[in-house]
């Protein structure tokens, strides 16, 4: 048994040490955009799945709801995203992305794609897929483990 473990908490400083490079590499490619983390996260999903409520952006980047509004606010003053009242609940803010914004995002995005694929180039089709599904796993595990144990 206490092999296994030794085994685990191996597996888990190997994949602590990829990420902080990976993430340090991305980083830095994100940087050169003139983006920072938070900002291109939200230009990012914005890109993908169209305008959203200002709430919804929060946890899928994980920004709390305080740092998302200051988030949109400071993409607003850039010129990059607008801000309309929704037409079902005044309360709510949708956002979506300008041309302008759209046009920066895109091009930053083709970036950090071709970054992430040179990082990935290493493994072949079925090594990446097979990362992804373990890579799943492992996540869905420690979040139902925290949920027990909260």
């Amino acid at each position: 048994m206490a092999h296994g473990v030794q085994e685990t908490s191996h597996v888990w400083l190997v994949m602590m040490k990829a990420m902080r490079a990976l993430t340090r590499y991305a980083a830095a490619g994100i940087e050169d955009t003139g983006l920072g983390d938070s900002d291109f996260g939200v230009l990012e999903v914005l890109l993908h799945k169209g305008p959203l409520p200002v709430n919804t952006i929060g946890p899928i980047v994980d920004l709390t709801p305080g740092s998302i509004s200051i988030a949109v606010d400071r993409l607003f003053a850039k010129g990059l995203v607008s801000r309309v009242e929704s037409a079902e609940d005044r309360r709510v803010r949708i956002v979506a992305l300008t041309p302008c914004g759209k046009e920066l995002i895109a091009s930053a995005f083709r970036k950090h794609s071709g970054q992430m694929k040179r990082v990935f180039s290493e493994l072949s089709p079925e090594e990446l897929r097979g990362l992804e599904v373990a890579l799943k796993k492992v996540g869905k595990r420690a979040a139902a483990l925290m949920e027990q144990s909260g």
